[in-house]
């Protein structure tokens, strides 16, 4: 009896011991075959909401934040759902994109479950930009050969995480005096690019595209449709253009108007209505921009890689500018925006996660320092308070501070700095 008690206990473990590694054979072909996401799957796929993301904290880009400070806001990104981040330059006094990427991996290490992909942009530049020597527009500057070289190593170093390579911001399109180059520069970096993934030396899945203003890409003046854009539209692999209604409320500012028509509206309810011309604006944008692509390669995919509003101004957008202005605008766009896109199968890299303090150093009241979600104090702002109501920042912190609601979270309060679009001022 004691004999066959012991054959018995015997058996039962051999066979629970084939079933562990049975299931184990099963398990890892599963691991293995797991499909690695490409550029294709996540743009335009609501799932994957996309913004810009600069980290820095301090007013001079000198000032780099560190590895643990961008793990800081990765999470912060993560649980509202983004899941594509969208750099600008990997110049080598500015390491700020290599350790976005450095931290993205480290966090992965960490937890199985973090997922972020990035559109890695090299900034391109004309000869003498950024210089006391006058621009030259109708010459390159020899800086932008290392800048696609590092982008290039950079998308090597972490194919798993760099799913697009940008060749310049803003750098085509005429208003940006300092360093605008022509169409054909971009076009030869872009071949250059497609060139190395032809060879091997990138990865086939890896997309390439220019982001730049929507005028640049044949949506506004004729000036922009020359030959080497319709040839720069057929290399790249998609699209990506830039809006701006905000910036337009001042520049272009019939949209901006409050029509005769609702005058005898409601504050608010000028405001809402504007908003949603505001949208339509940027709408227009993007529709003129896919007609003039699609007449020249009607397989291209059009994405907005920038599009944003401030929410402080002490100059064309403020009390006695057009008075765009304020945190509720800003909700409103935010909130328009994302549902269009989402539901169009529009990628939109919304302009920006975090305030910076850099980019107009000397006035702290800059548009351009506050566009963005979340203020440098850790205070979310209007278009997220609904995040955390519902508690998706809990355990995560800013520069040690818990994300709390800018106004205390008091909509009254917020409500008196909105006001009502102002288009009757001197330009």
């Amino acid at each position: 009896m004691k004999k066959t008690l012991q054959k018995f206990l015997y058996l039962t473990i051999l066979v629970f011991m084939i079933s562990c590694v049975k299931s184990k054979i099963k398990e890892e072909p599963i691991l293995k075959t797991k499909k690695e996401l490409t550029a294709a799957d996540i743009l335009g796929n609501p799932e994957y909401l996309a913004i810009s993301y600069g980290g820095y904290r301090a007013n001079s880009r000198e000032v780099q934040p560190t590895i643990p400070e961008l793990k800081e806001d990765l999470k912060l990104l993560h649980a509202m759902g983004i899941r594509i981040l969208r750099t600008y330059n990997v110049q080598p006094k500015l390491p700020h994109a290599s350790n976005i990427l450095e931290a993205i991996s480290q966090l992965k290490k960490e937890d199985h479950n973090f997922e972020m992909y990035v559109m890695l942009g090299a900034w391109i530049d004309c000869l003498n930009a950024w210089t006391d020597k006058a621009p030259d527009h109708n010459i390159e500057s020899a800086q932008n050969e290392g800048e696609i070289a590092r982008a290039v190593a950079l998308a090597n170093k972490y194919p798993d995480i760099v799913k697009v390579i940008a060749v310049g911001n803003e750098a085509m399109v005429k208003w940006a005096t300092s360093y605008f180059v022509q169409p054909n520069v971009i076009l030869k970096w872009v071949n250059h690019l497609q060139n190395l993934k032809e060879e091997g030396k990138l990865s086939k899945e890896l997309w390439i595209t220019s982001s730049d203003d929507f005028a640049s890409w044949g949506g506004g003046e004729d000036e922009y449709k020359v030959k080497d854009l319709e040839d720069l539209i057929k290399a790249v692999d998609y699209v990506s253009m830039h809006t701006y209604a905000y910036h337009n409320s001042h520049y272009n500012p019939a949209f901006w108007t409050v029509p005769d028509n609702e005058q005898d509206l409601s504050d608010t309810e000028k405001v809402d209505n504007s908003m949603l011309r505001a949208l339509n604006f940027a709408k227009m944008h993007y529709n003129n921009v896919k007609k003039y692509v699609h007449s020249i390669d009607s397989t291209k995919t059009i994405h907005i890689g920038e599009t944003g509003w401030a929410t402080i101004s002490s100059g064309h957008y403020g009390v006695n500018g057009s008075r765009a202005t304020d945190e509720y605008k800003q909700g409103l766009y935010f909130k328009h925006l994302r549902e269009w896109t989402n539901e169009a199968g529009i990628s939109c890299f919304y302009f920006e996660a975090f305030d910076e303090q850099w980019k107009d150093a000397g006035n702290p009241l800059g548009s351009e320092n506050h566009f963005g979600l979340i203020t440098l104090k850790g205070e979310a702002k209007y278009p997220i308070w609904d995040l955390v109501d519902k508690g998706i920042f809990k355990g995560l912190t800013r520069d040690g501070k818990q994300i709390t609601k800018t106004f205390n979270g008091n909509k009254e309060e917020l409500m008196k700095t909105v006001l009502v679009p102002n288009t009757d001022y001197p330009r």
